[in-house]
């Protein structure tokens, strides 16, 4: 009986301990800077504050996504778990537009089960699967029409790459626009 106490205690300090460093650990993310929330895609860190909630201080990041109107807030000691990043490289951003190239690749699947398989992808946050997702379901002109849902799968994706391409530029969201444009209808001829 006395090794599983033991063991138990042991265990719970193990737990305790890592509990601990995961709050003293601090983040990699500032005041003022733009930031990738899963989710919502491209926001800035308006603030870090204290807030009580449920008899806890928490550091929560107050992230302004404006072109949604929305803020969010998010405990600090949270935010690597929930998928937040910083703006990806210049290097990623080239990759990305490099995949937008790519010949589409389009599964046989149901487009229910591919729709779910898109919104994964917008939703993980990873700018490659985003850029993906845009090449998947870009349309030229000559091809046939989108249907609704498919239509606001590719205008959701086509947002987020766009907004991440501009803030890495650290420019204008009209010319990423026009940059991620201009690869589309180059693929396309």
């Amino acid at each position: 009986m006395v090794p599983v106490a033991k063991t138990l205690r042991k265990g719970v300090r193990g737990l305790v301990g890592k509990a601990s460093m995961t709050k003293t650990k601090k983040s990699e993310f500032r005041a003022n800077e733009y930031v990738v929330y899963p989710a919502h895609g491209v926001g800035q860190i308006v603030s870090i504050e204290e807030q009580e909630i449920a008899g806890l201080k928490l550091e929560l990041f107050v992230i302004s996504f404006e072109k949604e109107k929305m803020t969010l807030r998010v405990p600090t000691n949270k935010a690597v778990t929930v998928g937040m990043r910083s703006l990806s490289s210049p290097e990623i951003v080239d990759k990305a537009l490099a995949t937008l190239k790519g010949k589409a690749r389009v599964k046989r699947a149901m487009w229910s089960r591919r729709a779910q398989e898109y919104e994964q992808k917008i939703n993980s946050g990873d700018l490659l699967a985003i850029a993906e997702v845009v090449r998947d379901l870009h349309r030229s002109d000559d091809q046939r029409e989108q249907s609704y849902s498919e239509r606001q799968l590719y205008e959701a994706a086509l947002e987020r790459l766009t907004r991440e391409v501009a803030a890495v530029a650290g420019g204008d969201e009209v010319i990423a626009q026009k940059q991620v444009n201009d690869v589309l209808v180059s693929r396309a001829a």
